[in-house]
């Protein structure tokens, strides 16, 4: 039976002068991966509610590091194809 695979992604965030700031790191059984960073900036004309920025800025360095997973992905298929 195939052993399951577990990755892991940690999260760091920082805030300075109304702006957020997600690092996204993917940890694998090899290393540490792929990263990709988001930001959120506070709009003046909203309320600072700390949380929307954090939820903004990783959701943002989420989708990126998908991106970055995809395009590794796709480099590998071509790889093994010999493309």
């Amino acid at each position: 039976m195939h052993e399951a695979e577990r990755w892991s992604v940690t999260i760091h965030i920082d805030e300075h002068e109304g702006r957020t700031r997600a690092r996204a790191q993917v940890h694998t059984r090899d290393g540490a991966g792929p990263v990709a960073v988001g930001t959120a900036q506070l709009n003046p004309a909203e309320h600072d509610v700390p949380e929307i920025g954090d939820e903004r800025a990783v959701a943002r360095a989420l989708a990126e590091l998908g991106e970055r997973l995809l395009e590794a992905a796709a480099a590998d298929v071509e790889d093994v194809a010999g493309c």
